[in-house]
């Protein structure tokens, strides 16, 4: 076989790799509007036989705290914006052009993406790929139904993943019963949820969820979108 034709067969077989990923992309997008997701962290551990806890549970049968913690910590526009956060990733390239440190501009949709698409490990393709994706489920899903699914496929430790899980974990009550202390600390744990206990939370785990707290009180108006 020359060089030629096996460059042709390498191209064909990326082509229709990436044909077989945006219809997975297309279709799942659909069937994951009524039936429970599954995140590719998740099923990495169910392909190498480790443990997942997980129990789906409706938006309804979260506190609100949690939700209102998450949206003042990652996404403060996520009522506003259709998926992509312009304005943040406009921010995050002048900072980088500039002296200032650039900052995340990761929206909820496209941490959504990432967690049922694609791959954790950080890199410009996988951020490249994020975005058309977040746009798609956007479009396709109510914004009640983007954060219910983020809340229930959200990594809270090792193999714990959504917010039923980790309440019970980690303050033995159902998610329905957080408060809002116990919601600032679930919520800024997800950065390192490997490394940051709700818990048992460290003096900066601690203070930043304080923090959070009395941000939260202010953001309330800026949930108005996950309202039943």
């Amino acid at each position: 076989m020359t060089a030629a034709r096996l460059l042709r067969r390498f191209v064909s077989i990326g082509l229709g790799l990436v044909l077989l990923w945006v219809g997975a992309v297309f279709w799942l997008g659909l069937l994951y509007w009524a039936m429970p997701p599954v995140s590719t962290l998740m099923l990495g551990r169910w392909l190498t036989l480790q443990p997942v806890e997980r129990t789906f549970v409706s938006l309804d049968e979260i506190s609100p705290s949690l939700p209102l913690a998450i949206v003042t910590a990652e996404d403060s526009r996520f009522c506003e914006h259709s998926g992509v956060d312009w304005d943040a990733i406009q921010d995050v390239v002048e900072a980088a052009d500039g002296d200032g440190p650039a900052r995340g501009a990761s929206t909820i949709p496209m941490q959504v993406a990432k967690n049922l698409f694609l791959w954790p490990s950080r890199s410009y393709i996988r951020k490249g790929l994020e975005i058309p994706v977040a746009l798609y489920l956007d479009l396709i899903w109510s914004k009640r139904r983007m954060m219910e699914v983020y809340l229930n496929i959200a990594e809270w430790g090792d193999g714990v993943f959504g917010a039923e899980a980790a309440a019970q974990k980690y303050f033995r009550k159902p998610a329905k019963n957080l408060n809002a202390r116990e919601a600032a600390l679930l919520a800024r744990a997800l950065p390192n949820p490997l490394a940051r206990n709700p818990a048992r939370p460290k003096p900066g785990h601690q203070a930043l969820a304080g923090q959070l707290q009395a941000r939260m009180v202010r953001a309330a108006p800026f949930t108005d979108c996950l309202k039943g």
